[in-house]
């Protein structure tokens, strides 16, 4: 395999403190619980706690580790080509209320900032969405007449900094990018000065809903609590089924320090070659990073290490990247009328509530959520909520959404399983390279390390038994179907899966 661009980490995780939050080892009573601790969970139990409430956090792992350490942080009210699609999907108002909710967030988040005196590298930029296709340029008048009537300063843009020509771009001033680690950081360190408590290492795996309510972790410990929070990214609990109508995507991350007056101030992004994103951040020595993002797949379903090759490969091109200092990538879940889902878990629900489905703009979205569930958890529910709303039914702006992620569905499920695998035998393997072969009659996922040792676990994968596949740029195993994550030995990454691969022995 060839070398990979620059260390594999987030300069987010490499450039803030890790945290060292204590387990649960008992059954503990709490006012809220939250489960999961991204943007959106952070973001909830702060709110909660200003509003008076008494939430303790529950994360799997570490906090502001999962999909939030691996953003890209735009904080931006301009969500690609987003307010057309909304207008003409549902009607003008749903268009306002988006636009108007996603501008608060931005808004708050400057505030907090202030409020907090944290050093998040926060700044202020113009965020744009551009085409360099003349054929897309209409699409571009559209987003500008729909963002306008929706109550934003947009406009059109045809001259840009970037280093390239476009032949249209929306324009949205005022907007921001910070650094969310920091950001969140500094809220969590104040929620423990509010009394709040944070719990690493503590994944859970069950849910009773009542009054109270009684989560189960992994330890074999419970937690007591009037309401449940779940902001796992991708729920952890299939109760709701919102695993039919989430569609996970996986896109990388290339960043590269470059001199200040290379560095692009706004934050830029196409659809064009699979999506494209640019914005930098502030770094060493006067330089800034570049930040690009792109080649926007499923999990487990194009061979990740030759998309970062074409991800550097246009960086290249088009900016002075003499080298790069990370790569990552970043995981999230769209809905199929785009719209996030924030509210009551499901239908009977009466103290479980759920934030998902952010479709890639999880800084704005987790603001928001934080806000709109600390408002309904405290009886001050605001009207604007309904479009959040996970309950809600639109069967004419859902159904080809739904009817996609269905099909994708049953395609991994029957499909995978009558693919020939292309390797027969672990002998087969390279180091650092693993499949999925037949193992006794069943399917098992072998890698072979860089020093010769193979690791075999269970190709199936525990949520709902879809067939993994072999990330080779990440080493991990990853389900095509609903976005699970196991590493090498089967140990979750990212849910929802809650429980490992098991493991196969592989004898003689």
């Amino acid at each position: 395999m060839d070398a990979l661009p620059g260390a594999a980490e987030s300069y987010w995780m490499d450039s803030a403190p890790a945290t060292s939050y204590p387990p649960v080892t008992g059954d503990i009573e709490a006012d809220v619980a939250v489960v999961g601790g991204g943007i959106a969970g952070i973001c909830t139990a702060w709110e909660l706690a200003r509003a008076g409430r008494s939430p303790v956090v529950l994360e799997a792992d570490r906090i502001i580790a999962g999909t939030t350490g691996y953003t890209t942080a735009k904080v931006s009210v301009q969500h690609a080509l987003i307010y057309d699609r909304l207008r003409s999907s549902f009607d003008a108002e749903v268009a306002r209320l988006y636009a108007q909710t996603q501008q608060d967030a931005v808004e708050h988040l400057a505030a907090t900032v202030t409020e907090l005196g944290t050093d998040c590298q926060f700044e202020r930029a113009p965020s744009y969405t551009y085409v360099t296709d003349p054929k897309s340029v209409d699409t571009i008048h559209a987003e500008v007449a729909a963002a306008r009537a929706a109550g934003l300063p947009a406009s059109l843009a045809i001259d840009t900094e970037l280093p390239f020509p476009v032949a249209a771009a929306i324009r949205v001033d005022q907007q921001a990018q910070f650094h969310p680690r920091r950001y969140l950081l500094a809220l969590a360190e104040d929620l423990g000065n509010r009394g709040s408590r944070i719990f690493e290492r503590t994944r859970v795996v069950g849910l009773t809903e009542g009054e109270p309510c009684t989560l189960t972790t992994e330890s074999g410990a419970t937690v007591t609590a009037r309401d449940v929070v779940v902001a796992t990214h991708y729920p952890v609990f299939d109760r709701a089924l919102l695993f039919a109508r989430l569609i996970p995507h996986r896109e990388l991350v290339v960043a590269a320090a470059v001199d200040a007056d290379a560095a692009p101030e706004g934050m830029y992004i196409t659809s064009e070659n699979n999506t494209r994103s640019v914005r930098s951040a502030p770094y060493r020595d006067g330089q800034r990073l570049l930040i690009i993002t792109g080649e926007s797949e499923a999990p487990g379903t194009a061979p990740t290490a030759e998309r970062f090759t074409r991800l550097a490969a246009w960086a290249r091109t088009h900016f002075p990247v003499q080298s790069f200092a990370y790569h990552w990538a970043a995981q999230d879940n769209n809905t199929p009328d785009q719209l996030p889902y924030i509210g009551p878990f499901h239908p009977g629900a009466r103290h479980t509530w759920v934030a998902t489905g952010f479709g890639g703009w999880g800084m704005t979205n987790g603001i928001l959520a934080g806000r709109l569930l600390a408002a309904q958890l405290t009886g001050t529910s605001p009207d604007w909520g309904r479009i959040y709303d996970p309950r809600r039914l639109h069967p004419t702006v859902e159904a080809r959404g739904l009817l996609s992620a269905a099909t994708k569905v049953v395609r991994h499920f029957v499909v995978d399983r009558l693919t020939p695998t292309h390797t027969d035998s672990p002998d087969d393997l390279a180091p650092g390279r693993g499949a999925v072969i037949r193992h006794r009659g069943q399917r098992t996922a072998v890698y072979r390390d860089d020093e010769g040792a193979l690791h075999a676990v269970s190709a199936t994968c525990t949520h709902l038994g879809c067939l993994v596949a072999f990330n080779d740029a990440e080493r991990s195993w990853d389900c095509p179907c609903h976005g699970s994550r196991f590493d090498i030995d089967g140990a979750v990454l990212h849910g929802p899966a809650t429980t490992p691969l098991h493991h196969v022995e592989l004898g003689e």
